[in-house]
């Protein structure tokens, strides 16, 4: 009974998965058809989460779409960790260094842009981002307590830039960990650079990766050290405005 329990809310949670790409609203046959599902079983755990109030239906197409529980516990998670604060903050680096500014974090084997520029372009939502091809993964990667790449799987090309090899990704992140930034120039778009740093709590872990991205003819190489000192006070900042007194670094 325990078992069964555990794969009915997996799969639950699997359906609300399929929403995170902020597409249209779902029924019953498309939720079925992304899980592998029978459309029954698929209308029963949506229904069931539309009684939560973790989905809701829209009576008129039958369809299924985010409910306002989500709503609710995303605004919880987001003011809990303090990423209200951060704003103010990203917004002046922006400013000041003419980039896109993005605060993020990983999310299993991607990283979630949370706060930032990217973010209010997409009305709101989070975003998602390879590890491996972006400056902000890498520095998570870097700075993880689990830096395990096999879990990874298999490293898609995003652009011929893109590391594709574990062993040439490995060799990556231990020079982003001795020079303290990542770089990702053209392996996630063509003609973007990004420069991107950690914020650290007080075990040397990044609990957030912190980007500037623009072009190559602006941040050139000659510019380098500049947008890194903007961006390392920006995390320093951070580290205070997002971590517990306890949780912080040393300084």
């Amino acid at each position: 009974m325990a078992v069964e329990g555990a794969q009915a809310v997996r799969r639950a949670l699997t359906i609300l998965h399929c929403f995170r790409d902020n597409g249209p609203a779902l029924g019953a046959s498309d939720l079925g058809r992304r899980l592998d599902l029978p459309t029954s079983t698929a209308h029963r755990l949506a229904r069931t989460l539309v009684a939560s109030g973790f989905l809701e239906q829209d009576p008129a197409t039958s369809r299924f779409r985010l409910g306002p529980s989500v709503v609710e516990l995303g605004q919880l998670s987001f003011h809990q960790r303090g990423l209200h604060r951060a704003v103010p903050e990203l917004t002046q680096l922006a400013r000041v260094t003419s980039t896109t500014v993005d605060l993020a974090l990983r999310g299993g084997n991607e990283v979630l842009i949370l706060v930032g520029d990217s973010v209010r372009r997409e009305a709101g939502v989070g975003l998602r981002r390879p590890l491996h091809s972006t400056a902000l993964g890498k520095v998570l990667l870097a700075w993880s307590p689990d830096p395990d790449l096999a879990g990874l799987g298999p490293l898609p090309a995003l652009t011929d830039r893109t590391i594709v090899d574990p062993s040439e990704l490995k060799s990556e992140l231990d020079l982003v960990r001795e020079q303290g930034y990542a770089v990702n120039d053209g392996e996630s778009a063509a003609g973007v650079r990004t420069l991107a740093v950690p914020i650290l709590d007080h075990a040397g872990n990044a609990r957030y990766a912190l980007a500037l991205r623009a072009t190559p003819e602006l941040i050139t190489t000659r510019c380098l050290d500049w947008y890194l000192t903007q961006a390392r006070t920006c995390a320093k900042a951070l580290e205070i405005l997002l971590l517990p007194p306890e949780e912080r670094p040393a300084f």
